[in-house]
């Protein structure tokens, strides 16, 4: 469901995939080739929120915060995360249940493993690894990481269209 939220709609790229049953509302903005699944709630009611490129926000995500947030390009969300923060840099990969809280920011081609609690105002470097409660850097990220985190949303990108075609 996509709604506007006083004067403010949100803009959706043409070539984005939004579930029949994730809200998408205010003031939020879209790009590419994305994809939002069933349950998702992008929230833009306090300020706007940025879905940069090829991200993916999957199943019973919620996103919301109360200063601008920046989703990056090519972003995965896993299965019932909240993302609660200032940003999220390009091709990073936030892990299953896990929780980024206000005004934290998150670098580039970082993973932030399931169930970890980014603490507010944390500030993860490009190519960390964040794991716990709270969440503590690790190491940095593997190549064979690396590779999972380039290849991003591929294998989600022809899903896409069928997804629309069905209505799901």
């Amino acid at each position: 469901m996509i709604k506007s939220f006083g004067t403010t709609r949100p803009v959706i790229a043409q070539t984005s995939w939004i579930s029949e049953s994730a809200l998408v509302m205010g003031n939020v903005e879209i790009g590419e080739n994305c994809g939002v699944f069933p349950g998702a709630v992008i929230r833009g009611d306090f300020t706007k929120i940025t879905v940069g490129n090829n991200t993916v926000i999957e199943d019973n995500v919620v996103v919301h915060s109360g200063s601008p947030l920046v989703l990056g390009s090519n972003v995965i969300v896993g299965h019932g995360a909240v993302i609660h923060c200032h940003s999220v840099g390009n091709n990073s990969l936030i892990a299953n249940n896990a929780t980024v809280l206000d005004n934290a920011v998150v670098g580039n081609f970082c993973i932030i493993g399931a169930g970890c609690v980014v603490s507010p105002g944390m500030e993860i470097p490009d190519y960390s690894l964040v794991f716990g409660v709270p969440g503590k850097i690790s190491g940095r990220v593997k190549d064979r990481q690396m590779q999972r985190l380039e290849r991003g949303n591929e294998s989600y990108k022809k899903m896409f269209a069928e997804y629309k075609r069905h209505k799901i």
